[in-house]
This record gives structure tokens, C-alpha cells and sequence, in this order.
């Protein structure tokens, strides 16, 4: 494809791309928008010039604080609407090229969280990680715990604390053990952790009772983001059992502001690990699931330049999205649109790769070198943590744009 809109080869918004997100103005009015190169689509601008004039559906979900109601037209509607987006941006004849007002700039618009969150999911399905962390905290013999390659393990998040990409976060306080055996202590977290992660936004909505299958399951998901499942780890040690992470990770967590479709996605499908022993049928699935794509962190301090400290891939991911999803609804619990489900933790097989300072600095015995200086074994009052996402195949690139947050000091 060629579209007559000027991008940058190495833009994460290619006309392949036209990830949705909702932004705004200075008058504030919140609106759905299209990423291309370095402008956004006003979709509401774009129905008002006449480009989706025989498609049929409420334009007032254009103009809104959420892209939910937007999702809820349905992949045979929005589907649509991005192909039609496309289309134009490649016809040289398109009324999109004689009405300019219909693109702004990316860098004077804000943007602002994609979707209204009303639940939202954790998984921990990278074995990688979850050998880290058990060979690490439990039994190097016996790092994975029993259930672990026989579903994908997952826990409920606080969708309340999901903020945008841009948003700074507070260093969180907690109850914390010192030493072994001692009383626990409450303080601020000297252990400050991002976890590369990637979720997906639910496009469906089920009811009471009902089960996806994985079969079924693209059919359920809208598309992809980048997330920062921000972690205090001395919080977490201590509270973790017997139920799971609590205030170690209910402070915040952060999302990229643009959605990429599964359809932009679909050229990048690849094989994913081999899952033994053989999971139970519902667990079972058909064709390539996992996808290719490279993701990359980087650490800056305050006045400084950033330093790359993890470069993995999402294609490493044991546990698929169709499958997590299939484990989610298997008890017949309900999907919402907007509802998130987040991958856990993303690391590879080398130590470059790890999705964690946890893993990084190998539980702080390890500490991580930066470009001007320094080292980190865990994230420090000031320092920005960035984390990118992209494909790239046969000269196609679809990218996720970034998701960054600053960690400032407790109040």
C-alpha cells in the first residue's frame, strides 16, 4: 500500500497500522483518533466530510471520552471504518487530501487513557519469568510451581490505578520485612520494579455463564497495548502469600494511549513455544497465536539519557491470548467491552531479555549499568521508564507508539 500522507520509514504509524486512541484539544472535547506518521485522523472531522456516508452507525461514539461505545459497534463495523480510513489515505483523489483540518499534530494534542477499564486481569505466562522468579525465591530444581504449565495463572488487578502513557507515579509505601524472621516494618518501597507487559482490550461482551472458546477468542479481542504493571517488590515479597500481590501492585499501572487492531497485527502471527505435557482440550488450539512482536525498555534519570536495559519479544509468551482468554471464561465468568487483560511479565531466554529489574539485577545482586553512569538494581525517585513495541516484516511496520511514566518520591 501507498498513501499520499508523508511518513517517516521508521514511524510505528504506517498506513498498515491506524491504531485508535481517544485525544483532545485545547477546548478539551475528547474525540476518537486515528495514528498516522506523525498526525492523528479526527475520525469525528473525517464522518463530517462524508468518508463513511453508506456505513451506518452512531456517529456520537466519535465524539467520546472513551473508545468503548466505539468498540462495541463490533469488528463488522469498526473493521469496516479502518478499512475505509485506509483506503482513503491511499486515494490520491480522496476528499481527506482537500480537507487538511481533519489531521492534527500528535505533539500538540493530548492524549488520554483509550478505554474505560471496568475490570481488569493479570496473567503470568512467561515461563522464562516464572522460572526466574522461582528459581530466584523457591527451589532452582523446582522452579515452576505444579500448576503452572496446565493453565494460564492469572489474578484479578485494581483497574482504578490504569493510568495513560505520561502520567507520573508515587513512589508507594507498605508493610515491609528487613530481615528474616522479624516483625514487619512500614515504609516507603525501596524496591520499585516495572514489568514489561502487553494487554489486550476485550471487544465483546458475554453473559453470566458463558465460555469462549479459543477458537472463538480472536473474535473477542479488539487489539493490543503496551502496559507497565508498575511492582514494589519488598512490598510484595511480604504480602504475597497466601492470595497474591495486593498493594504491590494496586498503586499503578500504565498504558501506551493507542490501541492497535488485531487486524494490523495479523501479519506478524508466529508459532509459539511447545506446551508440555499436553494441556486439557479447552486449553487447545489451532494455527500460529503468538506474535512477533520486539519490545524493548529503557531507564532515563532526571537530566540524563536513557539507557536500553531489556530488548525481548512477546512471541516468547507460553500461554497465548486465545488461551488465556478461553481459562477466563471457562467458569462462565462475563467479558465487559473494555475489560483488560494483561500478559504478565514478557522475558526472554537471555539475561538481556528479562522483563523485570527483578530479573535484571538478579534481585539486586546484580546491578544494571547506564550510559551516563550509575547503575540501578531497582527503579529510583525521578527516573522515567520508557517501553516501545513494534513488527517489522517484508517492509511492513506496525509499532505501538511508547508508554512512559516518571517515578517521583512517596507523599
Amino acid at each position: 500500500m501507498h498513501t499520499w500522507i508523508k511518513i517517516d520509514k521508521h514511524s510505528d504509524f504506517s498506513i498498515y497500522n491506524l491504531p485508535f486512541g481517544i485525544f483532545s484539544e485545547t477546548d478539551n472535547v475528547k474525540r476518537v483518533g486515528v495514528a498516522i506518521g506523525n498526525e492523528i485522523l479526527d475520525v469525528y472531522a473525517a464522518f463530517e466530510v462524508g468518508i463513511f456516508k453508506d456505513l451506518n452507525f452512531d456517529v456520537s461514539v466519535l465524539e467520546s471520552d472513551y473508545l468503548n461505545d466505539f468498540i462495541a459497534l463490533g469488528k463488522s463495523t469498526t473493521v469496516k471504518i479502518r478499512t475505509r480510513i485506509q483506503s482513503e489515505l491511499c486515494n490520491t483523489n480522496s476528499i481527506l487530501k482537500t480537507h487538511p483540518s481533519v489531521f492534527i499534530k500528535q505533539n500538540i494534542v493530548q492524549m488520554h487513557l483509550p478505554v474505560k477499564v471496568g475490570d481488569y486481569t493479570d496473567f503470568y505466562s512467561s515461563i522464562e519469568h516464572a522460572t526466574n522468579i522461582g528459581t530466584m525465591f523457591r527451589d532452582p530444581d523446582n522452579a515452576l510451581l505444579p500448576n503452572w504449565k496446565h493453565l494460564p495463572v492469572g489474578y484479578h488487578g485494581r483497574a482504578s490505578s490504569i493510568i495513560v502513557s505520561g502520567e507520573n507515579v508515587h513512589r508507594p509505601k507498605g508493610q515491609v520485612v528487613l530481615a528474616p524472621n522479624t516483625a514487619p516494618v512500614f515504609q516507603a518501597s525501596t524496591r520499585v520494579d516495572f514489568e514489561l507487559e502487553m494487554g489486550f482490550i476485550i471487544g465483546r461482551s458475554t453473559k453470566l455463564g458463558y465460555s469462549v472458546s479459543t477458537d472463538a477468542a480472536d473474535d473477542y479481542i479488539f487489539g493490543k497495548v503496551l502496559f507497565n504493571d508498575w511492582s514494589a517488590r519488598d512490598i510484595q515479597k511480604w504480602e504475597y502469600v497466601p492470595l497474591g500481590p495486593f498493594l504491590a501492585k494496586s498503586f499503578a499501572s500504565s498504558m501506551s494511549p493507542w490501541v492497535v487492531t488485531l487486524e494490523a497485527l495479523e501479519p506478524f502471527k508466529t508459532v509459539g513455544p511447545a506446551q508440555e505435557p499436553s494441556v486439557l482440550p479447552y486449553l487447545n488450539f489451532e494455527g500460529s497465536k503468538n506474535y512477533d512482536i520486539n519490545l524493548e525498555v529503557a531507564i532515563q534519570p532526571k537530566n540524563c539519557t536513557e539507557t536500553v536495559v531489556s530488548n525481548s519479544n512477546f512471541k516468547y509468551m507460553y500461554w497465548n491470548m486465545n488461551q488465556q482468554l478461553a481459562h477466563h471464561t471457562i467458569n462462565g465468568c462475563n467479558l465487559n467491552v473494555g475489560d483488560l487483560m494483561a500478559s504478565g511479565t514478557i522475558s526472554g531466554k537471555s539475561s538481556d531479555s528479562y522483563g523485570s529489574m527483578l530479573e535484571l539485577s538478579w534481585a539486586g545482586s546484580k546491578p544494571v549499568e547506564l550510559t551516563e553512569g550509575g547503575t540501578r538494581k531497582f527503579i529510583q525517585d525521578n527516573d522515567t521508564v520508557i517501553m516501545r513495541g513494534h513488527c517489522q516484516k517484508d517492509g511492513i511496520r506496525v509499532g505501538f507508539g511508547d508508554v512512559k511514566s516518571t517515578l517521583l518520591k512517596t507523599i
